[in-house]
Order: C-alpha cells, then sequence, then structure tokens
C-alpha cells in the first residue's frame, strides 16, 4: 500500500512540474498600452498558459515626449517584475519588451537585482545602443525621451545598462526596416541598435516598429517556452 501510494505521489509530483513555467512580463513601448500585445497574450494562452502567468503592465501612455527610463515610468514595470516573480511557479520569470519597453524592462531588472531570476529575455525593435533620431549625447533632441535618461547615443542612462548582465538567455527581434530604430540609421558604431550585448540569437524580419511586435508572437513565445 505504502508503495502505491509512492508512486501516486511521484506521478503528481511529475504532472505538476510538468506543467509549471516561468510567468511572463509583456512590457510595451513609449505610448502604447498593454493591448499592444494581444497576439504574444493569445498565443501563450493558446500554449497553455493560463493568464495570472502572463504579466502586462501599462506605463507612460500620456505624454510621448515626457517619458524616460527614470521616475513615474518605472513603477508599474518593476511591480510586475515583482509580482511575476513572487508567483511564478518556478521562480523565474521571462520578460518580452517592445521598443522603449526593452531598455526600459533591462533597467528593472538591474535596479530590482532580477537578473539571476529572469530565464529568458526578449527585445523585440528596442534601440538599446540608442536613436540616431534622437542625436548624440549631450548635443540631443531637447525632450525627454532623448534626455540624459533617455535614448540619445552615449547617454548616460544607455552607458549605465551597457553590457549588463540581465538573463540566463538573451534574444532580440529587429529589422533594418524598423522606420523607428532605423530613422536616420540602423546602426550605432556599427551594430545594428537593437542588438543586445552578449545576446544568445537575433531574428531579422522584413517588418515594421510595430510589425515586429505584432506580426511575431510565434517566435517570442518559440523562445521564452
Amino acid at each position: 500500500m505504502n508503495k502505491v501510494i509512492v508512486l501516486f505521489m511521484l506521478m503528481f509530483s511529475f504532472a505538476v512540474s510538468a506543467n509549471c513555467r516561468d510567468a511572463v512580463v509583456l512590457v510595451h513601448g513609449n505610448g502604447g498600452n498593454s493591448s499592444d500585445w494581444n497576439n504574444t497574450y493569445n498565443e501563450l494562452l493558446n500554449r497553455g498558459y493560463s493568464s495570472s502567468e502572463i504579466h502586462r503592465p501599462n506605463w507612460g501612455s500620456t505624454c510621448v515626449a515626457c517619458n524616460n527610463h527614470s521616475g513615474s515610468e518605472e513603477v508599474p514595470v518593476g511591480n510586475a517584475l515583482l509580482d511575476a516573480h513572487e508567483n511564478s511557479c518556478t521562480g523565474k520569470i521571462d520578460v518580452i519588451g517592445h521598443s522603449m519597453g526593452v531598455t526600459l524592462a533591462i533597467k528593472q531588472i538591474i535596479d530590482l537585482g532580477l537578473a539571476n531570476d529572469v530565464d529568458d529575455f526578449v527585445g523585440v525593435a528596442g534601440a538599446v545602443r540608442g536613436l540616431r533620431s534622437c542625436g548624440y549625447y549631450p548635443f540631443n533632441v531637447y525632450t525627454s525621451t532623448c534626455g540624459y535618461w533617455g535614448l540619445s547615443i552615449n547617454s548616460p542612462f544607455l552607458n549605465s545598462i551597457n553590457n549588463q548582465y540581465i538573463a540566463n538567455q538573451v534574444y532580440s527581434i529587429k529589422s533594418w526596416y524598423d522606420q523607428v530604430v532605423c530613422a536616420g540609421g540602423c546602426t550605432v558604431n556599427g551594430v545594428h541598435s537593437s542588438t543586445i550585448w552578449g545576446e544568445d540569437a537575433s531574428f531579422n524580419y522584413y517588418l515594421g516598429h510595430f510589425g515586429l511586435q505584432t506580426n511575431t508572437a510565434v517566435q517570442q513565445v518559440d523562445l521564452v517556452e
């Protein structure tokens, strides 16, 4: 009888672990909202994730030119990362960011000391090396988005996150036809601005800035599953 109980417990434990997966945090871009992730969200649901395992923080939707990586923009993203981590079945999380959500998520992962708890990080159409359209710090376009805490090339903010460890596995999804990241040129110092330091792989698509988010949902989920 005891052997039967032990066998049952082992089978139950295996079933639970088989369904145990990392919680996922989806961080939208500047001026966007959580619904921008509908395709990715639905793809996760189709693969067996529950809605409680998917976190979609809303941030910075009111003033695009005012947003940067310091202050009120950080709070919803940081809270979502902490909540996902606290409630993740595995104790690990996966993070997918789009556009400015990539760099905002990176900053929060570093600031909150979560890098060792992020299994997979996927940056979609990010500008981790800066935007040529923002100019070069300190001679940048005069907006918060392009300033000290923004996406001007060589901004103190971007320099502070450069080469920092952010996850066990890191991927980028990018395009050479991205009308935002590639405005004025896709590369910074010869490297595509969406390329993340130390990444494990990068995937190129013939898509625009927003199509990279909405039309690569299958690729995104493949990378975090």
